[in-house]
Parts: structure tokens; sequence; C-alpha cells
């Protein structure tokens, strides 16, 4: 799978290459066991802090989307269920664009449970 960032993107570095993650297991381009690129290879090519690349895989991990074995790597986890993601990443989208127009967590979780805005 082939990783870009945008350095000039106001995304952060480590949450473009979280996303392309994502979006690599909900299309199919990574599949549940694969291996990703050790970390110190992925941030040579993007050229880009290895911490970096471990601040996506740490994001990644938490949000159960893959697993850090010690000395061997990260690999997407087998139970990694494109549905899941999907719905992560709109999530995201919708915390991102709903602070956009000042919105806190507390109203989101309130229009959330409403079932949205009426």
């Amino acid at each position: 799978m082939l990783f870009v960032v945008d350095a000039s993107s106001s995304v952060s570095l480590a949450e473009q290459i979280a996303v392309q993650v994502r979006s690599g297991v909900v299309s199919g381009d990574l599949k549940p066991g694969e291996r990703l690129p050790p970390a110190r290879d992925l941030a040579k090519s993007l050229r880009v802090n290895m911490h970096t690349v471990l601040r996506a895989y740490a994001e990644l991990r938490n949000d159960e989307v893959i697993e850090m074995r010690q000395g061997r790597g990260a690999f997407v986890r087998k139970d990694a269920g494109a549905g899941l993601i999907h719905v992560t990443e709109l999530a995201a989208q919708l915390m991102h664009e709903a602070r956009k127009l000042g919105l806190t967590q507390s109203d989101i979780v309130r229009l959330i449970q409403r079932g949205g805005i009426r």
C-alpha cells in the first residue's frame, strides 16, 4: 500500500497516516493479519519523524484497528471490521466539523442521543 502525506495540510501527519490505514482496511487493500510497514521504513519513505508514524500506529492500536507485536511489527487486527472503522471515520469527521462550528463534545453527544438535529 502506498502512503502519502501532505505537510501543508491542517490534518496532522500522524492522523493522515492513520486515516490511510483505516481507509486501506475499509477498502480491502489491507487485509486482516497483514503486516504494516515498519515505523522506521515508513518514516523514511514519507520523510517524517519515526515518532510521527509511531503516534499513528498507537492511535490505530487504541482504536483496535491494529495490534503491535514487540519485535515483530504492527499488524491489521484479524477482527478489524470495515464497518466499525467506517463509522469511526465518520465520527471523527463529525467531531472535526462540529468543532469548526464551536460545538463541544457534550453538544455532539446530546445531538446524537436526540437522534440528530430536527
